[in-house]
């Protein structure tokens, strides 16, 4: 049951974000171009997601506990620290050159665009080097758990 759930879920959000446009790179490049063709519709898009976040949060906390889980899984981190910054510059860089973020990348893929095909492998090495370099600098010798 859980995995269907997630299969609608990610369904939806993907089905979200390619109606949204965000899966069309020019346009998020467009997004973030303030001094040239500059589009804001995707700001309407990201306010729309914070409004629903904020609400949907709100009401579904004061549950005692997740429909098809025992518990939530919340982030227990406040501060922030060195990785929280670096990893958020480097998720802003590469949206920035590439006009994707990693969902609307996999909802691009069998547009077989050349952007996204260039993209998707080098966020997988991206992502696989990362979590190399953190087991380094932190002595573990474990695979990092996703």
């Amino acid at each position: 049951m859980h995995i269907l759930f997630g299969l609608l879920s990610g369904l939806v959000f993907g089905i979200g974000l390619v109606i949204s446009g965000m899966s069309n790179p020019a346009k998020v490049l467009n997004f973030l171009d303030v001094a040239g063709t500059w589009d804001p519709s995707l700001a309407f898009v990201m306010g729309g997601a914070s409004v629903t976040t904020f609400i949907g949060y709100r009401l579904i906390l004061n549950r005692p506990a997740p429909a098809l889980a025992d518990v939530f899984q919340m982030p227990t981190a406040a501060q922030i620290d060195r990785p929280l910054l670096v990893g958020s510059a480097l998720f802003g860089i590469g949206w920035g050159i590439g006009g994707f973020c990693p969902g609307p990348a996999w909802t691009a893929l069998p547009m077989m665009a050349p952007g996204v095909l260039v993209f998707l492998p080098m966020m997988l090495l991206g992502l696989w080097l990362g979590s190399h370099l953190k087991r380094q600098s932190s002595g573990d010798a474990a695979p990092a758990a996703s």
